[in-house]
């Protein structure tokens, strides 16, 4: 991924999850002598907007970003063989949030050694301008944690509402999308897609069930 040429301008949705797809076909050709390959394609479509979105705030480049996410479910898997992570000395989210940092911080000694030997390294009297690593380092734990925690909870429930795009019928989620996540009306809904009213009712209602157990169940690997 690193060698991708770097997007300019912030990506739409439509380019994120082609980008994203394409990540993981490179990490599961990675993963194909796995096991348990397919709870690995599941951790990634759950996780990688999480670790995307918290690199670019660090102030990767994308194409950096995209190679921390694979990098991070990497580790994540390989420590995993090895049983490196123990419940009882922190959480999972904790846990994820210690490897994207790493894997963060590997990428700003990557790009801090690829420009090492350049002139833009240091100002006009030769000292060196602060690497983007250094400038990390000077931001609190608690800042880049409290990042984490708001891209974290965003993530739940982006992650969740995919899960549930591939458990319910397309027509019933676009109504559920037009009601509940866009907030338009059920008489609004219903001239938009010319579906009764009581589709609308009861597309909400067996979406949202399925949407509060796709949220538990990811809520539930935060412990």
């Amino acid at each position: 991924m690193g060698g991708e040429e770097e997007m300019r301008g912030e990506p739409s949705a439509g380019e994120l999850e082609k980008l994203a797809a394409r990540t993981r076909r490179s990490l599961i050709l990675k993963l194909a002598d796995w096991e348990d390959r397919k709870s690995w394609e599941e951790f990634y479509r759950t996780y990688w907007r999480l670790i995307y979105s918290v690199a670019i705030q660090a102030g990767l480049h994308e194409h950096e970003a995209w190679d921390v996410v694979q990098e991070t479910v990497l580790t994540i898997a390989k420590q995993s063989r090895k049983q490196v992570y123990d419940p009882e000395r922190g959480s999972f989210k904790s846990w994820l949030w210690k490897v994207t940092s790493w894997r963060i911080s590997d990428q700003f000694r990557a790009r801090q050694k690829d420009t090492a030997s350049t002139a833009s390294s240091a100002t006009s009297d030769g000292v060196p301008v602060d690497s983007p690593l250094e400038r990390i380092a000077d931001h609190s734990e608690t800042s880049f944690e409290s990042i984490w925690e708001k891209e974290w909870q965003e993530n739940v429930m982006k992650a969740a509402i995919e899960r549930v795009k591939m458990k319910v019928s397309p027509k019933q989620f676009q109504i559920f999308d037009y009601n509940v996540i866009r907030g338009m009306k059920p008489i609004e809904v219903h001239r938009k897609l010319g579906v009764s009213i009581a589709q609308v009712y009861l597309a909400k209602h067996r979406v949202g069930a399925v949407l509060n157990k796709e949220i538990q169940y990811i809520r539930a690997q935060e412990q």
